[in-house]
């Protein structure tokens, strides 16, 4: 039995190689990385949005949100960015949330009814493009599910220049509007 064990311990395991040099797990989205090609829809499931596509030149912010009409969400996070006389130094401006594309549309349109503000609101249904940026965690007793922790990212030429990531996933200090547009300007 002892001899038993012994060649049983002998075998090679399988490690994942992201495990090899790293005790802690990876952290999320870090500055430098390049955005995911990841397909969100805008309006529609038929409507196919690539953020990497369309952030690929320039400047650009992505919001990322827990969940569209969430109070937080709607009462304060997004409507700081829509009414930020600083928003247009963003460049193009995408909010997404876990949700799909017509609660996001409807959503779009309760806060901010003329488009005037140039934001854009995608749906991330299958967390495709939140898990990428591996910023999801399980939000199953407020949300029902996994969703997105509350972030904003600052891009140029489809890369992460600035992450601003809430540390509770729901909080809103860092990911305000006044954090991170005071900071573009001033930068």
């Amino acid at each position: 039995m002892l001899a038993a064990r012994r060649l049983y311990h002998a075998r090679p395991v399988a490690v994942p190689v992201g495990r090899l040099f790293h005790a802690s797990a990876r952290a999320y989205v870090q500055v430098g990385d390049k955005l995911p090609e990841v397909e969100l829809m805008e309006g529609s499931p038929g409507n196919k949005v690539n953020i990497a596509s369309e952030l690929k030149n320039g400047k650009g912010l992505i919001i990322g949100v827990p969940a569209a009409f969430s109070p937080s969400c709607s009462e304060s996070h997004i409507p700081g960015y829509i009414n930020s006389a600083q928003l247009k130094s963003a460049g193009r401006v995408f909010v997404v949330s876990v949700n799909d594309a017509f609660v996001m549309k409807a959503w779009g349109k309760s806060l901010d009814p003329s488009s005037s503000s140039g934001i854009r609101f995608l749906a991330d249904p299958d967390l495709k493009f939140t898990k990428a940026l591996d910023l999801s965690f399980d939000g199953a007793a407020i949300f029902g599910g996994d969703r997105s922790k509350r972030y904003a990212l600052v891009t140029e030429d489809g890369a992460v220049k600035e992450a601003y990531v809430e540390s509770d996933n729901t909080g809103l200090k860092v990911s305000a509007a006044d954090e991170v547009l005071g900071k573009l300007v001033k930068g």
